[in-house]
């Protein structure tokens, strides 16, 4: 079960804008690679919409079946906002509805949630 947490306007190379829903997944617990101790998180992604900011703004809070999965890509480099220190990281996330195969709205991390 994933959860609308949020939404985004989005400005495309060519100057459109769109509305993306950030979803949310379930919780979940981590083991640190560093300290070895466990925290808690979540996994989120962001998926496109055709909404206004209207319907999008009623659209925070609705529930959807599926998941919010991590998904194998390219490398890229992340700043860790609160840490200043740069990470290479070789995943993103995607949302898969319940019984499908298909991925929605990949996103690089955007943040680091840590205790």
């Amino acid at each position: 079960m994933v959860q609308v947490t949020s939404f985004h306007e989005v400005e495309t190379k060519d100057g459109k804008t769109f509305i993306s829903l950030e979803l949310t997944g379930g919780l979940e617990l981590i083991q640190s690679q560093t300290t070895g101790k466990f925290y808690a998180t979540v996994r989120k992604c962001r998926v496109p919409s055709t909404f206004d900011v209207n319907i999008a703004k009623m659209m925070v809070g609705t529930q959807m079946d599926g998941d919010v999965i991590r998904v194998e890509t390219d490398p890229y480099e992340y700043v860790n906002k609160r840490t200043g220190e740069v990470l290479l990281l070789q995943h993103s996330y995607a949302y898969r509805p319940k019984g499908s195969m298909e991925l929605v709205g990949h996103s690089q991390v955007q943040e680091i949630q840590m205790a």
